[in-house]
């Protein structure tokens, strides 16, 4: 039996998972032990909850894998600063310590902090390093009940990519286009999560929720925003936002253009402007996706997809490229966001690269997600009449 550690950490939606043979055991999201919402630290309640509920200590199991790669990262962070110099030094000087701290020696880091669970685990060499849109992109197609699949992924940013396609067949997958930072679809959404009051990375899913309630009157302004493509590919005119370099999302220019300044969610009521700024966007998202979807099917002739990604939580535009009727099949990863990438480090370690035998299973391999602490009745009562609760 040989088992696999995921880890995903650091930026957001930090969580854990284990593998036993290539089959998924138990994973869980920090937040669910710290009640952080979106909890960024490392994660030893969840690393200690799958441990525990795979019956192994840490000196036993056989790979670790982290879902992204630090080097690459830090790489991309200071070809920014330097390309957008000298514009950014504030944002640039408060990164820095904490790179040089923590993530930039990220290996030696996670050692020492996997140490705290087993003092008999000694060495390092059974670490690796997945690349953070190969573990969306595991994460979808690998639990999928396709032997074939391409898998479109989405979201603010990994090392480089913002989007990427990838191909999946039988163990083997390879991502073959990529759409790189600072053009990224979900850092857009991010920005009007940003504007409308929300807070970036946690609200999104407000944004979309308050969409119904607008007309997408703002949809031309928003095109003055980002160059779309045919195909559904994209740029993004750096000179509205400010997320490259700053410390916001968005900028005067981009004020000026909407007519208002960023929502201040201490004090600023909603109004029909921030419902018709939601509707616009959802709707710029809505037509990228589709124009994407539709763009690699023809390409590729691959009658199912997969979605993976922050903007695969977007789960109205997935609706729609369902309803458009533009693949036969479709199957999207519950956890798209980065929790969901330690799963996906996992699975790509097992079948990509030790190049395992995939065995595709007619029933759910993601457990309907059920994946994490469960608690009966008995559990429930008496947390609910202990003192204090």
């Amino acid at each position: 039996m040989k088992s696999i550690l995921g880890i995903s950490a650091f930026y957001h939606d930090s969580a854990a998972c284990i593998l036993k043979d290539g089959k998924i055991i138990a994973a869980a999201q920090e937040e669910r032990f710290t009640r952080k919402k979106h909890d960024p630290s490392y994660p030893h309640n969840a690393i200690e909850f799958v441990l525990n509920y795979a019956n192994l200590k840490l000196s036993e199991i056989d790979q670790i894998v982290f879902f992204e790669k630090p080097f690459l990262k830090f790489e991309r962070l200071l070809e920014t600063y330097v390309g957008f110099a000298p514009k950014g030094f504030t944002s640039f000087a408060k990164a820095m310590p904490l790179w040089i701290k923590e993530k930039l020696f990220q290996k030696n880091y996670l050692f020492n902090k996997l140490k705290e669970h087993d003092e008999n685990y000694k060495s390092d060499n059974n670490i690796y390093f997945s690349d953070h849109h190969l573990s969306h992109a595991a994460s979808a197609f690998f639990p999928s009940p396709f032997d074939e699949a391409v898998i479109l992924t989405a979201d603010g940013v990994g090392e480089w990519a913002t989007t990427t396609v990838a191909i999946g067949k039988n163990n083997n997958l390879e991502i073959k286009k990529e759409i790189h930072f600072p053009h990224s679809l979900g850092l857009l959404y991010s920005a009007f999560t940003y504007y409308t009051g929300f807070k970036v990375n946690s609200g999104e899913y407000k944004l979309m929720g308050l969409a119904p309630y607008g007309n997408p009157i703002y949809e031309d302004k928003i095109k003055k925003l980002i160059d779309i493509k045919e195909d559904g590919t994209f740029r993004l005119d750096q000179s509205y936002f400010n997320y490259a370099t700053g410390l916001t999302m968005t900028n005067d220019k981009f004020d000026r253009l909407f007519g208002q300044k960023p929502r201040n969610a201490q004090k600023d009521k909603i109004t029909q402007f921030h419902m018709d700024i939601a509707a616009s966007i959802q709707k710029v998202t809505e037509e990228i996706m589709i124009k994407l979807s539709k763009s690699i099917r023809q390409e590729y002739k691959i009658k199912n997809l997969c979605l993976a990604g922050g903007v695969a939580l977007n789960c109205v535009a997935n609706g729609k490229i369902l309803k458009e009727k533009i693949f036969e099949k479709i199957w999207i990863q519950p956890a798209a966001g980065d929790a969901g990438g330690s799963l996906g480090a996992a699975l790509a370690l097992w079948y990509s690269e030790k190049e395992n035998q995939r065995v595709i299973s007619t029933i759910d391999d993601m457990q309907g997600s059920y994946l994490g602490n469960e608690y009966d009745q008995e559990d429930i009562e008496k947390k609910i009449k202990k003192p204090g609760c």
